[in-house]
């Protein structure tokens, strides 16, 4: 990772960002810095505002109050759209994958590649080839050599498999950030070890990812700093150097101060 304090800007910023659903506040003024090059977890209890934080940075909610900005830039998403836009992909726990498309149309889903000339022009047709083959090198950029038939049908994959078509389809198309949310929630240990190779890979490459995990040890093994929730607010951001696992829960559950 690029050393934060030497990164004078962040690459995603949000700055008292406050999201109120009637009189329950899910945000009460959060704050978030993501840097260059690394991997930040977000923890934090339930009812912490986590979620909500998360959907104001990828564009599925729209916060009430607060800023938020890219590379030094301002920016204000109206939905999840606007958010991909400009780089920013995000993979929910939900995966959002249709199981019945291969490989290939699946991480094209919403994005499909037409032919040249008239017959993509006029007569829409996709080119599936193309797809395929660009497919194909998201996948060996990322090293995921479980996934060899791209024309296989996601519904006979693994849950793995499954996670690691959802993260390459965001590697593939998030140009500045990926946020992933519980990406190892349902898998057993070995499919969770290789969705989190898959996020060193993305730090190798340079892309920062921003990681929500109640899986504290996942947490300790792969992020470089850690931002705790509390409240529907950041209680403050350790590392794996400076804090326990111990230690990090006790703040997140406000046992000890932070």
């Amino acid at each position: 990772m690029s050393d934060a304090s030497s990164a004078t800007t962040p690459v995603l910023e949000a700055r008292g960002l406050v999201k109120r659903f009637g009189r329950v506040t899910a945000l009460g003024g959060a704050d978030l810095e993501l840097y260059p090059g690394e991997v930040l977890a977000v923890i934090g209890d339930n009812g912490a505002g986590k979620s909500s934080l998360i959907k104001c940075l990828s564009g599925a909610m729209e916060p009430d109050e607060g800023e938020m900005y890219l590379n030094g830039e301002r920016v204000t998403f109206k939905g999840p759209p606007d958010a991909q836009a400009v780089g920013i992909e995000t993979v929910y726990q939900t995966l959002a994958v249709a199981p019945a498309l291969d490989i290939a149309e699946n991480m094209f889903l919403g994005r499909e590649r037409r032919v040249a000339g008239p017959l993509g022009s006029i007569f829409r047709k996709v080119d599936k080839r193309g797809m395929r083959r660009q497919a194909k090198e998201a996948l060996d950029e990322l090293g995921i050599g479980t996934l060899q038939d791209i024309t296989q049908a996601v519904e006979t994959l693994s849950g793995g498999q499954r996670q690691a078509v959802a993260v390459a389809r965001a590697a593939a198309f998030g140009s500045k950030v990926v946020i992933l949310d519980e990406p190892t929630a349902a898998l057993g240990v070995k499919e969770s070890g290789q969705v989190l190779q898959l996020i060193g890979d993305l730090r190798e490459r340079g892309l920062p990812v921003i990681l929500i995990s109640h899986n504290m040890p996942h947490v300790f093994e792969v992020a470089d700093r850690i931002h705790i929730q509390r409240l529907g607010r950041r209680a403050t951001v350790v590392t794996p150097e400076s804090h326990t696992m111990a230690e990090a829960v006790a703040i997140m559950t406000g046992a000890a101060a932070a």
